[in-house]
């Protein structure tokens, strides 16, 4: 965000579950920090899921949370921006044993959450920057986003782990060859553009901004160039094939036209 333009929702409420000695481990935020401010002084919401906390994962009052503000982003007009660290739906392991600690109400945080995703698209931009290992339902929001990034060797999106792949198909992989930013930028599509570090993502993310309109209402943004609107270029007439089945650059294409 710009220097003093973030604005902090709910920074003190915890979860509600008392099951599993829950009811003595409790963070205010729960897991998740959520607000709006302005980017280059325009206005977005975003959430920052926190891994140190319950491991990122999702309990309802942490899907209530990041609903809130889709609903404030969808209602004003603005982007939603989700920083994504999460091992999905809060739950107790106790020899092997996966217990849902939160039950029906973290599966039904995520529906809440997806459902929002579905209603917010075609009206504000949605952007996922995947900053860590996210696994189960916490892959799912970001591939229903406009636009998912990743940070190559320390983020990852699978459904399930290596660990779990190897127990049912025998199978030995790797995070990365299951759900690092290569296979997903290069194979599944699902993520739009990799970067080195977070750092370098974040920046980029800001930068990326600057070309989205901020909602289904807004004009697109207009930048000045010294592009001249009678330039031509004679590239553009070999760059694609007169053969539909050929396969071509479509990079250079676009940068032929607009730089």
């Amino acid at each position: 965000m710009d220097s003093n333009s973030f604005v902090e929702f709910d920074a003190f409420v915890e979860h509600s579950c008392t099951d599993f000695g829950m009811g003595n481990q409790k963070i205010t935020g729960d897991g998740v920090v959520t607000g709006h401010g302005t980017i280059n002084d325009r206005l977005v919401y975003v959430f920052s899921q926190d891994f140190t906390t319950f491991g990122g994962s999702l309990s309802k009052t942490h899907a209530q949370k990041i609903c809130k503000i889709m609903d404030q982003a969808m209602l004003v007009g603005a982007p939603v921006i989700g920083l994504n660290d999460s091992g999905g739906a809060r739950m107790y392991v106790f020899h092997y044993l996966m217990f849902r600690q939160e039950g029906v109400d973290s599966l039904g945080g995520y529906a809440d959450i997806f459902q929002k995703n579905v209603l917010a698209s075609g009206v504000v931009p949605q952007i996922s920057l995947i900053m860590g290992p996210c696994a189960g339902g916490a892959v799912y929001s970001p591939a229903l986003t406009d636009f998912t990034f990743m940070v190559r060797d320390t983020s990852y999106l699978f459904v399930t782990g290596p660990d779990v792949v190897k127990a049912v198909t025998k199978e030995d992989v790797t995070q990365e060859e299951l759900g690092g930013a290569g296979p997903h930028t290069t194979k599944s599509g699902v993520a739009h553009a990799a970067f080195d570090n977070d750092i370098e993502a974040i920046y980029k993310l800001r930068e990326f901004i600057d070309f989205l309109p901020l909602s289904n209402k807004s004009p697109v943004p207009i930048k000045p160039t010294q592009d001249l609107a009678n330039r031509e270029d004679d590239m553009l007439n070999i760059l694609v094939p007169a053969d539909s089945n050929k396969a071509y650059d479509i990079k250079e294409v676009i940068r032929k036209v607009f730089i």
